[in-house]
């Protein structure tokens, strides 16, 4: 994207995240990844007039090997994460989700915004107030529920029990004092009770592995006992090979903590692209969580909604066609969002 353009893009995000004269905003990078981003949002900062500066971090001492949520590279450097508990606003190019240094962070009253995703699809998917009205709407709903129940006509049959845990929304921009926002997004989720979740769920082609970044091939079967996967295998008929490859991911990180269940949700942006990673190589997937209608549920960490799992091991998973119910009302009906004030207007 030509540099100018991502100024402007990022002039309308900042603008969103109500960033004014008297503030002070760092960018966070690390390496030699996202100096152009870097560039785009202080020129963004200063033309609203606030203060704003660059952090890069060191590049990681290694690379390579699976994905490890919660290492954000700043829990040796204490000097760093005072000066960003210090700013108004944070922008993380970085992805410090799930890690210690975060949740100070937003402890300190810091607002921060994660972007990441390449920056055609930071365009495309600018987010709206519209938006985030439609995103609050089901966060509304979502945390009044004590249940809830996903189907699918593959199977699919799983209940949460809710309540313990906070519900929380993301909408791609943030200007609430300590709230984290990532752009773009548009869903809603919550966690069960630590031992609140029960029954089967059924992969089917199509459905997303996250941060495989691929889509589903064959049917897989997880078995889910006290909020915990007790068994994945290979749906009737199939090779199993997405099966073993799930399985083969988690036993890697050699910790029970990463059969735990996470969060779970459904999109609500019709912009989005189900098919969207084909293009741009799929950037870290915030379009295929986001998709209209997706339900998604997470295995791994819960740490980020309060809970005291913090394993490095993380999957996001977004279904397509499924039905969830909230103390028995649907609420998605094989992929369409049954209340009217979730969806945009043409739907209404």
């Amino acid at each position: 994207m030509d540099q100018n353009l991502f100024n402007d893009i990022c002039l309308q995000q900042l603008t969103l995240s109500g960033v004014h004269e008297g503030e002070t905003v760092v960018v966070l990078t690390r390496g030699a990844e996202r100096t152009e981003y870097a560039d785009a949002f202080l020129w963004a900062i200063q033309k609203l007039g606030a203060t704003g500066y660059h952090m890069r971090l060191p590049s990681p001492a290694s690379a390579g090997g699976a994905w490890a949520v919660g290492d954000s590279g700043l829990g040796r450097i204490p000097l760093a994460v005072d000066a960003l508990k210090a700013a108004d606003m944070v922008v993380d190019c970085t992805f410090l989700l799930f890690s210690r240094e975060q949740f100070a962070i937003q402890d300190a009253g810091t607002r921060i915004l994660t972007a990441v995703e390449p920056p055609e699809l930071l365009a495309r998917l600018m987010p709206t107030t519209e938006l985030r009205e439609r995103v609050e709407t089901g966060a509304e709903l979502l945390a009044k529920a004590s249940t809830m129940r996903i189907t699918s006509p593959h199977g699919t049959d799983v209940t949460y029990r809710l309540g313990m845990y906070p519900t929380m929304s993301e909408y791609g921009y943030t200007d609430t004092p300590g709230r984290w926002d990532h752009w773009p997004a548009a869903f809603v989720f919550t966690g069960a009770s630590d031992d609140g979740v029960d029954g089967r769920i059924v992969l089917a082609p199509g459905d997303v592995l996250l941060p495989f970044n691929t889509y589903v091939q064959t049917p897989v079967e997880i078995t889910i006992e006290q909020g915990f996967v007790r068994d994945i295998r290979g749906g009737a008929g199939s090779s199993g090979l997405d099966a073993d490859l799930l399985r083969s991911y988690i036993e890697s990180f050699d910790d029970p903590r990463g059969y735990g269940m996470s969060h779970v949700g459904w999109g609500l942006d019709e912009r989005a692209h189900w098919h969207g990673l084909t293009q741009f190589g799929g950037g870290m997937g915030m379009e295929l969580r986001s998709f209209y209608g997706n339900v998604m549920f997470s295995i791994g960490p819960n740490n980020e909604l309060g809970g005291p799992n913090d394993t490095a091991c993380h999957f996001d998973i977004p279904m397509r066609g499924n039905s969830l119910f909230l103390d028995d009302e649907l609420i998605v009906d094989a992929g369409e969002l049954t209340v009217p004030e979730m969806r945009p207007v043409h739907r209404r």
